[in-house]
């Protein structure tokens, strides 16, 4: 992995998940008893077979869904009841999911600039200034004006890329963001996202991309029923794996 702009992690936790359960109202345990850690600047990948937590979790970190029991601190802050800690961590934690979630009827500009006004209460030339800024680094500025509809699958993802960075996050969360792309398109949005991971962003990324877990994470955590079945380095994880089900599901997902 390419050493991070920023330089090493810091030791200090940005995110800290203990014991937190979840289950839904038809019976299923999404989450049990899911404790980690990520720090600063570090880059986790989540992967695991359909239905073992990894979504749920990261819905988790940032208040889309409820927990059970247990507890998430984001930077210091609990992720509880109060609403203005939740309103603080929302505005702390970016994240971008399979589905673009554009709005069709605004131009690429307008959708990634809505945000910083109503939100972070910028200008309109304020938030311009930094949209033009996050569109060159999506490299996709050509599209400012156009609509979503007018856009392949890749720009779409870009752009809602881009749209999560405007509020300026110290936590991204990335949701299988290129499951709905076609493969060609793939590639672009991985290249976003490690670029993103080489400037020290703290990111935490559900994905059956190996090949970028193998390239860009710290710390892979492998996910069934709920729960951790393994957690190591990328090197480890790949190359060393402890449990027989790490192996297997490697087996089938590598080969």
């Amino acid at each position: 992995m390419q050493e991070k702009q920023f330089g090493a992690h810091s030791s200090s936790a940005i995110i800290a998940v203990d014991r937190i359960s979840k289950t839904f109202p038809n019976g299923v345990t999404a989450l049990n008893d899911f404790s980690t850690t990520i720090r600063r600047s570090e880059v986790v990948v989540v992967i695991g077979p359909s239905g073992s937590g990894k979504s749920t979790f990261l819905r988790c970190l940032n208040g889309l869904e409820e927990i059970d029991s247990g507890s998430i601190i984001v930077d210091g802050i609990a992720l509880d009841d109060n609403k203005k800690n939740r309103l603080e961590i929302r505005k702390e934690v970016g994240m971008v999911f399979q589905q673009f979630n554009l709005f069709p009827h605004m131009t690429v500009r307008d959708n990634i600039n809505l945000a910083q006004q109503l939100v972070r209460k910028k200008t309109k030339a304020e938030a311009t200034e930094m949209t033009m800024d996050l569109l060159r680094k999506v490299n996709i500025t050509e599209k400012a004006d156009a609509f979503p509809a007018q856009l392949s699958g890749g720009q779409q993802q870009r752009v809602a890329i881009a749209r999560a960075l405007a509020m300026m996050p110290k936590v991204m969360l990335f949701d299988e963001a290129t499951s709905a792309l076609d493969p060609e398109m793939i590639g672009e949005v991985l290249e976003v996202m490690k670029t993103l991971a080489r400037e020290g962003m703290t990111m935490v990324v559900v994905t059956h991309e190996m090949g970028f877990a193998r390239e860009v994470s710290d710390q892979v955590i492998f996910m069934e029923n709920g729960k951790i079945v393994e957690v190591g380095t990328a090197e480890h994880f790949f190359y060393q794996p402890r449990e027989e089900r790490t192996r297997i599901f490697l087996s089938q997902i590598l080969s």
